[in-house]
């Protein structure tokens, strides 16, 4: 059985060396409370300070994902942005190591938001994704305007934006946006499969090969294969570099060490 620990809103779960997060407000469609940012930060935080965990799947209970933020909550004063980093502390700092989301039923609005700070995105076949924010006169402010358009075809992301419209896991498969669509109800299991596909691989590559993707587009082209050459140069004469070559000589599975 997995170690399982509930924290109020949000629960932790360790499946080897796959974190899995799941915002458990199912009552209120997994709605974003000052609770649920500070638990998803400290969750996204132990998975970065791990040495046993590699990957982390984000997910909501009860067949939806997430409704974005709780207005009730909002008007009570609460905000469920962490200072300085975005919503649920991974919108404008997302964990260093890699994160699929599992999406069932809607992500709407920060919960579309929450997506998009997610590396891989798993869904059921009827989930729906988007951001409505527009049809109230407000703006996709939690990473919608600015990073939709880095995941898809600009010409998509604005339609999704200027609509308002939500689309469907097949069509945001079709879009770029999804990685993988399974049944309803399978989407969970789907992305612990992948996070610990993932999870296999040596943890230095896969956090330097996960800032190279996020960093690169910011890169003037005269000094990207040097910024590249910063990043990756630890990682080659690292001794999980040397494990990697001596497992494959031996034939065997690597064991990693993260130096």
């Amino acid at each position: 059985m997995p170690d399982e620990v509930a924290a109020d809103e949000v629960l932790v779960e360790r499946r080897g060396a796959v974190q899995v997060i799941t915002i458990n407000r199912p009552q209120a469609k997994n709605a974003l409370n000052a609770a649920v940012a500070e638990q998803v930060a400290a969750a996204v935080d132990e998975l970065d300070a791990s040495d046993e965990l590699r990957a982390g799947v984000l997910t909501g209970a009860g067949g939806f994902f997430s409704a974005g933020m709780d207005l009730k909550a909002f008007l009570r004063g609460e905000t469920p942005a962490i200072e300085g980093r975005g919503l649920c502390g991974i919108t404008v700092t997302p964990p260093r190591k890699p994160v699929v989301a599992a999406v069932e039923g809607g992500a709407l609005a920060g919960g579309f938001e929450l997506v998009l700070a997610c590396d891989l995105v798993v869904a059921g076949r009827s989930a729906r994704m988007g951001v409505p924010e527009v049809k109230r006169s407000l703006v996709a402010a939690g990473g919608g305007a600015l990073l939709l358009a880095q995941r898809v075809p600009r010409a998509l992301a604005l339609e999704m934006l200027l609509t308002g419209d939500p689309v469907d896991a097949e069509r945001a498969a079709a879009m770029g946006l999804v990685n993988r669509v399974v049944d309803d109800g399978g989407a969970l299991e789907a992305a612990v499969e992948l996070a610990t596909a993932i999870a296999a691989n040596g943890p230095l590559a896969l956090a330097a090969t996960k800032r190279i993707v996020q960093e690169a587009p910011s890169w003037a082209p005269a000094e990207a294969w040097d910024r590249q050459q910063e990043i990756i140069g630890p990682v080659f004469v690292s001794e999980d570099a040397r494990e990697g070559s001596v497992a494959f000589a031996e034939r065997r599975a690597p064991v990693w060490k993260g130096r």
